[in-house]
């Protein structure tokens, strides 16, 4: 069954369009394409404006298609496509799910499996993006848009369509997973079959090709993917065209030889290092897009709505604040937050204070709009000490807006209740309500001497000796490193369905969000450290690293999570279990640039009976840790 092409488009702000599929295990119903490029090529003016006259709120947030598989078995294309990021520039090609930046909305229910055929259609190019690296300055030039005088790698502009998509968050065989080394090129496709069998949360689906999701992910290739079950029907939540996904990205633009903005794509990072080889800082752009449009705007009537929000960035934290235009006040009281990666929580939180979003971070919140008709409101991206709404260049903000609210000027609809309690059926968990039997990982995350930003996998090992390369003392333990690069031997087995716990300690300069493939986790610490014990140059301890005092685990960060933001000096600790698949899985950081240099480590899960089996024959036995504590 196929839509209207109108239908299947949905521009219009506050409606989401619907793709209606129908298939058989043997016969997969496609969604119908976008409308092609010569379809939108009006949008724009004649002028091409430079970067200070690119006007903020210009154009209405489209709303991406949303698909409800009806049988089993759907086909996703992948397409190369030229689309308007802004109406003032002129059209931007880019790698798309089935035209769209983002994807259509995947939308199922609980328990509904469902088999996507993702095809690779993009054909003989390379990738949509130019990428150069600059020196290092202040303020930032990637602040800028243009090339700067660097020349384009000739490595990325090599990159083919070599791609494979992941669905983050999801609980599915390893098969399924988007291995990242499994690429499709053109013609190929990956069929791969989602269980959905886990709460009503909003999953995210995006390239997760090995070395390369940096510039993939960066073109185009992403979109939601929301999860429905019962918990959540009996809430009354806003549906339909209140209920809105917020997909956030920054990028940057290249210019031509008048310096005006051409609409291209531009991956400018800054060089930090250049001994032993170059290293480069992960990106950040001056230019906020939400659903693939540079600061848009959104009518919304006076009443409740839900927003689904996304950080799809590279690298950008975004830390959202919402304020009232006319004057620059901050909005109080309007914001509550119901959901995070993994589902549900408990109860409303107050967001009052600005809203943290690390890269593949999602919050599912609630904005109440009634009391404030025919004003106009503004979402803006902040930084400590500044006033929100103010350019922080320094800080690479040099544009803090992100949207805009324009509220209609009439009597507000009150048909809505906030619920006191959101999920009954969540437990938050602790240390000793664990099973004794669970397994503890260390991980460390790092810079090294003049190399790219590191993960190194760690073994309690008294016997090594600190100031050794690899040797850490932390506390009154010493721990030996396992493995750091992502072709090192495989270390993590784990039992399916047992309880884990993950300990990251970051000695690094820049936050690391930390994601685990399979497994949902909770917090359960949040720890400052000194680390000035550790030597960036030697890769050891010259002195033991010692927690200074526990830190703040937020109440929005205490429901169930799959992506964890660890920042410097920090130590965090998660639990939860692999639930639902078996095989080769991974975690990573999920800064893009610092994965595809190679924060990204394999981790295989066994049924019980058959990890014990391994063990017999183990002959390498890993040294038994207890890393959390």
């Amino acid at each position: 069954m196929k839509t209207s092409r109108r239908g299947f488009l949905g521009v219009a702000a506050g409606t989401a369009a619907t793709i209606a599929t129908a298939g058989t295990l043997t016969q997969a119903a496609r969604a119908e394409p976008a409308p092609p490029d010569s379809q939108v090529a009006d949008l724009a003016g004649p002028d091409q404006p430079a970067v200070a006259t690119l006007t903020p709120f210009q154009d209405a947030l489209p709303i991406p298609p949303v698909l409800r598989p009806r049988g089993r078995e759907v086909t996703l294309e992948l397409r190369s496509v030229r689309r308007r990021l802004h109406s003032q520039l002129p059209p931007t090609r880019l790698w798309t799910y089935e035209g769209h930046f983002p994807g259509p909305t995947i939308e199922v229910r609980r328990g509904q499996k469902v088999r996507i055929a993702w095809t690779n259609r993009i054909g003989d190019e390379t990738v949509p993006v130019t990428a150069v690296q600059v020196p290092a300055a202040t303020p930032p030039p990637v602040n800028d848009p243009g090339r700067g005088g660097a020349m384009p790698r000739a490595d990325v502009a090599a990159i083919p369509p070599w791609l494979v998509t992941h669905l983050h968050g999801a609980v599915t065989a390893a098969g399924n997973d988007g291995w990242s080394e499994n690429g499709l090129r053109p013609g190929e496709a990956q069929a791969a079959e989602y269980l959905n069998d886990q709460p009503a949360t909003a999953l995210w689906y995006h390239d997760h090709g090995m070395h390369v999701g940096t510039w993939t992910v960066f073109s185009g290739l992403l979109g939601s993917y929301l999860i429905r079950d019962e918990e959540e029907d009996a809430l009354g939540l806003p549906r339909g065209g209140h209920e809105i996904p917020l997909v956030l990205c920054d990028r940057n633009l290249d210019q031509d030889d008048a310096g005006r903005l051409t609409g291209d794509l531009l991956h400018k990072v800054q060089i930090a290092a250049t001994s032993p080889k170059v290293v480069t800082r992960p990106f950040t752009g001056p230019f906020t897009l939400v659903n693939g449009v540079i600061w848009p705007y959104l009518d919304v009537d006076p009443r409740w709505y839900r927003f689904r929000v996304l950080n799809a960035s590279n690298a950008r934290v975004f830390r959202l604040q919402l304020i009232d235009e006319a004057d620059g006040s901050v909005v109080t009281g309007a914001v509550k937050q119901i959901g995070s990666d993994g589902g549900l929580l408990p109860k409303p939180v107050d967001v009052d204070g600005p809203l943290i979003l690390a890269p593949a971070e999602r919050a599912d919140i609630l904005v109440d709009f009634r009391a404030r008709p025919g004003r106009k409101l503004k979402l803006v991206n902040t930084t400590p000490g500044v006033t929100p709404g103010q350019e922080a260049p320094a800080q690479n903000i040099p544009f803090p807006q992100v949207m805009e609210f324009r509220v209609a000027n009439r009597r507000p609809d009150n048909d809505f209740t906030l619920p006191a309690v959101v999920s009954p059926s969540f437990v938050r968990i602790n240390h000793d309500a664990i099973p004794a039997d669970h397994e503890h990982r260390l991980v460390m995350t790092m810079v090294g001497g003049g190399d790219h930003a590191q993960m190194w996998e760690m073994e309690q090992d008294p016997d090594a000796k600190p100031g050794t390369e690899g040797v850490v003392q932390l506390d009154d333990k010493i721990y030996r490193r396992v493995a750091r690069m992502p072709d090192d031997a495989v270390n993590f087995f784990a039992k399916l369905g047992g309880w884990e716990m993950w300990r990251f300690v970051n000695v690094a300069p820049a936050l690391h969000p930390m994601h685990i493939h399979l497994m949902r986790f909770q917090i359960l610490s949040r720890d400052v450290y000194d680390i000035s014990g550790f030597s960036v140059q030697d890769g050891t301890t010259t002195k033991p690293l010692v927690r200074l005092s526990a830190g703040t685990i937020d109440p929005n960060e205490q429901g169930w999570k799959d992506v964890i933001r660890v920042d410097r000096a920090e130590s965090v600790t998660v639990a939860g279990r692999f639930e639902g698949g078996t095989g080769r899985y991974a975690y990573h950081c999920h800064l893009l640039e610092h994965q595809d240099e190679g924060m990204m480590r394999p981790l295989v899960v066994f049924p019980p009976a058959v990890l014990a089996l391994r063990a017999q024959h183990d002959h390498h036995p890993h040294a038994l840790t207890d890393a959390s504590r």
